[in-house]
């Protein structure tokens, strides 16, 4: 029994590394590491800025788009709307958890350590984009409402990172001395939660007949655009890490794996729970397992601007973000479907 036991696990371990080294020499991953790498060696590689905001533009719009049209084909039910619920608890409760971890594995301050927490509740849209183009690799099907999911996870996150703050006396420290005014309008009204909801509109109303229409923009480019920009997101991560590197302790290094993990470990949890499909589990793991670097830390700047940048954007961008994008996807993967048996 023991040996078949050491056999299955063993069987489990090469099944992970054989996806990961898979995934590892996709165009996707290797685009980023070519940035990345570029970064570490000073060099003069960039992308224009106005690029990059149009890339991001148009990632979001596609993913948003063939959500809401999968939503469409597939119909509101009661596994959609407890899957939004879901999202929205695991939001709310993971900063709980990152705060937890970074308190035991860091000397951060209160205010440091609930400000990188929000980021850890939050989702990073472009991993979930990474995530559903690994899937559509592979042949897997997943729940095309996984994108509204992802929407709704972007901003419970802070308000927990601000109670936080609160129940230790550290205040909030928002312009408007509030959690009103400036706050609220920089979180509902952030610019890629209101493309990404109003493309997953709009794709739900057309449905088919809308995606006909503008299939090849959204479809056929949609890789190659995704590749360039992961490039600029390795040049992104890769000089903040080099800029930063005094500031990452070993406590934080592991937290920035640990937390992932844990993350995807309650995602696994709620994905099963819902009944959704292996695809849909691994969607649900990627976005408790990623961290913001584009919608929290806007509102960080208005509700903790004594948090340091440094700390919670380096942890986001320069370490989760490269491990989910090279082995957490992989192992979510390798996990999902020894769980679902698929």
């Amino acid at each position: 029994m023991f040996a078949c036991q050491g056999y299955c696990v063993g069987r489990e371990m090469d099944g992970i590394l054989a996806l990961a080294a898979e995934n590892l020499i996709s165009p996707i991953i290797l685009f980023f590491a070519l940035g990345f790498a570029a970064a570490f060696a000073r060099s003069e590689l960039s992308v224009p800025e106005a690029i990059a905001k149009g890339m991001s533009l148009y990632l979001l719009l596609a993913i948003g788009f063939k959500g809401g049209v999968s939503v469409a084909d597939h119909g509101v039910d009661a596994t959609l709307v407890l899957s939004l619920v879901a999202g929205v608890i695991l939001s709310f409760a993971l900063p709980f958890v990152a705060f937890a971890l970074l308190r035991v594995l860091t000397g951060l301050s209160i205010v440091d350590a609930a400000a990188v927490a929000a980021h850890y509740g939050s989702i990073s849209i472009v991993t979930f984009v990474a995530a559903t183009s690994v899937l559509t690799s592979a042949g897997m099907e997943s729940e095309g409402y996984m994108v509204a999911v992802a929407a709704a996870m972007e901003a419970p996150a802070i308000l927990s990172a601000l109670w936080l703050v609160a129940r230790a006396g550290g205040g909030v420290g928002t312009r408007d001395s509030s959690m009103g005014g400036g706050l609220l309008r920089e979180i509902l009204l952030n610019g890629s939660i209101v493309l990404l909801i109003g493309a997953f509109a709009i794709g739900a109303v057309t449905g088919q007949e809308g995606l006909t229409e503008i299939e090849a923009f959204i479809v056929a480019p949609f890789k190659g655009v995704l590749c360039l920009f992961l490039l600029d997101m390795g040049l992104v991560a890769g000089r903040g890490l080099r800029e930063s590197r005094g500031l990452l302790r070993p406590g934080l290094f592991a937290f920035g794996i640990l937390m992932p993990l844990a993350g995807a470990g309650f995602g696994l949890l709620a994905g099963l729970m819902l009944g959704l499909s292996t695809g849909g589990v691994v969607l649900m793991m990627t976005l408790s397992a990623s961290a913001s670097y584009i919608a929290v830390p806007a509102a960080m700047r208005v509700a903790l601007p004594e948090a340091k940048p440094a700390i919670y954007l380096t942890l986001a961008l320069g370490i989760t973000f490269p491990f989910n994008l090279t082995l957490g996807i992989p192992i979510y993967m390798a996990v999902a479907r020894a769980v679902t048996g698929s």
